[in-house]
């Protein structure tokens, strides 16, 4: 099975998170990983720290857009979190990287969409010097993003649960064996 390691980084270039996930598949969305409940997400920010997802998700890193979404099964209060971020590269045969531009958007179970981290992107556009073709982009996505998760737009309407429930099942016979 091949595995694939999606590799967040921050504007500076400091690593900021990596999860490694089993590949999917494609489709006209993206690359779709899937990440069983249990998988190891290495945070590098602040004191070095690991934790474990605690539900099944499948992730989508799409073709040329300034975000990446994670799409999670219950018990997760979210259903659907999207990182905003620079669009992803290939930097290895298995390996996304991408840079996290602070702006989360958050589907909730309920249907409430909040959008996370306005703060952290007003604090890291003067910090680091994000350019304004960059705030552009991503406050761009962000509105893109809200409009797709609250107007029922693919892949968030749905489309997304047929590569969760593959995400699921198979990958739980995948993590015994890694």
């Amino acid at each position: 099975m091949d595995t694939v390691d999606l590799v967040l980084r921050k504007y500076d270039g400091r690593p900021h998170r990596r999860v490694t996930g089993r590949l999917l598949g494609e489709d006209e969305f993206g690359t779709w990983i899937g990440t069983p409940r249990g998988t190891t997400v290495r945070y590098s920010y602040g004191l070095r720290r690991i934790s474990w997802t605690r539900s099944d998700a499948v992730r989508l890193v799409p073709r040329d857009s300034w975000w990446m979404a994670t799409f999670t099964a219950a018990p997760s209060r979210s259903e659907i979190y999207c990182d905003v971020t620079t669009p992803a590269r290939r930097t290895a045969p298995g390996e996304f990287t991408l840079v996290d531009l602070d702006l989360d958007l958050i589907r909730l179970r309920d249907g409430r969409v909040v959008i996370d981290d306005e703060d952290e992107f007003a604090e890291h556009r003067v910090r680091f010097g994000y350019p304004d073709d960059v705030v552009t982009a991503a406050t761009a996505a962000t509105a893109e993003l809200h409009a797709a998760l609250t107007g029922g737009a693919e892949p968030f309407a749905g489309h997304y649960r047929g590569w969760l429930a593959r995400a699921a099942a198979p990958a739980r016979r995948w993590r015994r064996f890694r």
